[in-house]
């Protein structure tokens, strides 16, 4: 079985212009991405997928492989999709360019959990929202699942309701953007027509809920920071300084192993 990562990452982020070449600690967030995904014992081979020349010279650079892809895609996994119709490999991990604390347990997890059941098509990881800030806050992908542990839906919008039961009492889920594919379904993904809701929530996954397709939820015990805004990323890089996967490939390769 063949399992390969792919990041997305573009420039015109309407909320962040820019943000993938953010700095933090010295070096463009998406770098930080490509070597916290690197680490993950699990994949064959890491890509950045990019419609942008400054991100593929600034990948590049560092021996990144780059996947140069249409500057016309609305969702990161349309991106994902295209890039990935050109590679060798069984399962595809899309992990988004603006977490720059990803973890490689959570690529770990969102593999083995796909590869130990056939039946399974996607994988998206999810991790228990604590706090009433982040539940009312549209950037935080909230997400509901049945019984089985499948996706409902997925929202901006705090769900469930908090009317007959507060938020102290309620389970509630955020989506975490480390999603696993078998190749396939992600093809299929491409040949979809968005959908409605995808569209009105700006969610890439309810496209394949509203056709029909089964996604299934599992639950992270790592947390992650995605990177929405330049507030964002202030407060990763207080986090940055003392986070030890930073400070073992910042050292460089042949220190690294040191660690």
């Amino acid at each position: 079985m063949r399992v390969v990562a792919i990041i997305p990452a573009r420039m015109g982020s309407l909320r962040f212009p820019g943000k993938p070449l953010a700095c933090i600690g010295g070096m463009p967030m998406v770098q930080h991405v490509y070597h916290r995904v690197t680490l993950s014992q699990s994949l064959d081979e890491v890509f950045v997928a990019t419609p942008d020349v400054e991100i593929q010279r600034a990948m590049e650079a560092i021996g990144a492989k780059v996947l140069m892809t249409s500057p016309l895609h609305e969702r990161c996994t349309d991106r994902i999709a295209e890039a990935a119709e050109r590679l060798d490999a069984d399962i595809v991990v899309n992990v988004q360019g603006d977490e720059p604390l990803i973890r490689p347990e959570m690529i770990d997890l969102a593999i083995m959990s796909l590869a130990r059941d056939p039946a399974l098509g996607c994988v998206n990881l999810v991790l228990r929202i604590r706090m009433l800030a982040e539940f009312q806050n549209p950037n935080t992908i909230k997400v509901l699942r049945d019984l089985a542990g499948d996706a409902v839906y997925m929202s901006r919008e705090p769900i469930p309701s908090t009317r007959v039961i507060s938020f102290e009492r309620l389970m509630v889920y955020k989506q975490v953007c480390v999603i696993s594919f078998r190749k396939p379904l992600l093809m299929t993904f491409r040949r979809l027509e968005p959908t409605p809701l995808e569209q009105a929530e700006s969610i890439d996954m309810l496209r394949l809920i509203e056709h029909g397709y089964k996604i299934r939820l599992v639950e992270s015990e790592w947390d992650s920071q995605a990177v929405d805004t330049p507030e964002d990323l202030t407060r990763v890089e207080v986090v940055m300084r003392d986070d030890h996967l930073f400070r073992s490939y910042a050292r460089g390769p042949a220190e690294a192993r040191d660690v």
